[in-house]
């Protein structure tokens, strides 16, 4: 689907402003820098996925060794933790980040990858972190969780149920409830972990000698691809076309930018459980209906398709992480992808069990 709000956001469906992704990337770098885990991810050529799909190059940046955890979303959460701790930090002596926030619990819903950016964080700084999964997140990911020190709590069949117990649970218990998505009333952290991915784009930029001609990014609220999308714009302009996708399953974006408005989508369960989210995060869908070009959807044979087909090409990922080369796969007449076309396609996952 072509975005009707492309260049002028939501405001003009719905007769205001909304809040949109921050483009500064400054206060993230600078945090970034006292972090000795911290280090660019690659950002791979890869001439055998550019013959497959008849483009010029494809540019896949490769987020499975991000920081140890194996996936983007270690820039969110742990981002977002690193600055509370940091407003205790005044300059000048000393600063004992290990115990910085100790006393105080975080509380998330995740279908995986958030999560370990919380309990990550948490452990750092000396936190407290309580992760509520649903019934369909793997428990693979659940033990790594504990094994970081979170309290893992199952609540409900979807990602939706489980949100709301957690924020149920930091009601209750005084928490402090860090989710990545947003949503009336719920706008700074969810923001501010927007933020944090915004350090994927500024080293893109810096690795492309030429900009890409079509960027695919994979969406489940949307976090990721609209933190993307707003920094591109601002280095590259309007002439790269920016492509989100989704399960069919979970079509939240694409449907809400159809509705002119922010709407639950149904579907099944998808095998791509990072982005199978049935209702978008109200700024990211806000900035991705100013900056994305187009909302496509992916069937779970396709991303599973994408994962063989990269695995072939030395990247091995799950179907989530896949998802923006199977749109490639299904989309590519559509998009416009030819013999002249670079392509930029983001790996957000390693796989679980990595």
């Amino acid at each position: 689907m072509a975005n009707p709000f492309r260049g002028t956001g939501l405001e003009s469906a719905t007769g205001h402003v909304p809040e949109t992704p921050s483009a500064d990337p400054k206060s993230v770098e600078l945090l970034l820098k006292l972090c000795p885990r911290h280090s660019v991810t690659a950002l791979r050529d890869v001439p055998d996925l550019a013959r497959v799909l008849g483009v010029q190059s494809v540019h896949v940046k490769d987020e499975s060794s991000r920081m140890g955890l194996g996936s983007f979303k270690a820039l969110g959460a742990a981002y977002v933790i690193a600055a509370i701790a940091s407003r205790g930090h005044h300059g000048g002596g000393a600063f004992d980040w290990g115990s910085a926030l100790v006393g105080k619990t975080f509380v998330t819903a995740s279908a995986g990858n958030h999560g370990l950016s919380v309990a990550a964080g948490a452990r750092v700084f000396g936190a407290k972190a309580v992760i509520y999964l649903s019934q369909q997140v793997p428990e693979a990911f659940a033990v790594r969780l504990r094994g970081m020190g979170a309290d893992v709590v199952r609540a409900g069949k979807t990602y939706e149920a489980s949100m709301d117990a957690a924020e149920a649970a930091a009601g209750s218990n005084g928490w402090v409830l860090l989710s990545d998505s947003s949503w009336p009333g719920y706008h700074e952290l969810p923001k501010l972990v927007m933020q944090g991915y915004l350090q994927i784009a500024v080293e893109v930029v810096a690795q492309m000698e030429t900009p890409p001609t079509h960027i695919f990014v994979q969406a489940g609220v949307g976090g990721l691809a609209a933190a993307l999308a707003v920094y591109f714009r601002k280095s590259w302009g309007d002439a790269p076309k920016y492509v989100v996708v989704e399960p069919v399953a979970a079509p939240a974006l694409l449907g809400s930018i159809r509705a002119g408005h922010n709407t639950m989508s149904e579907g099944p369960v998808s095998n791509m459980g990072r982005l199978d989210c049935k209702s978008a995060s109200e700024i990211a869908l806000a900035g991705l209906a100013r900056d994305a070009d187009s909302f496509v959807s992916v069937t779970d044979a396709e991303a599973s398709h994408a994962v063989a087909q990269m695995k072939t090409a030395g990247l091995v990922t799950t179907p989530s992480g896949a998802a923006g080369l199977a749109a490639c796969n299904v989309h590519s007449k559509a998009i416009g992808l030819g013999p002249d076309s670079r392509v930029l396609l983001f790996m957000s996952e390693g796989l679980e069990d990595a």
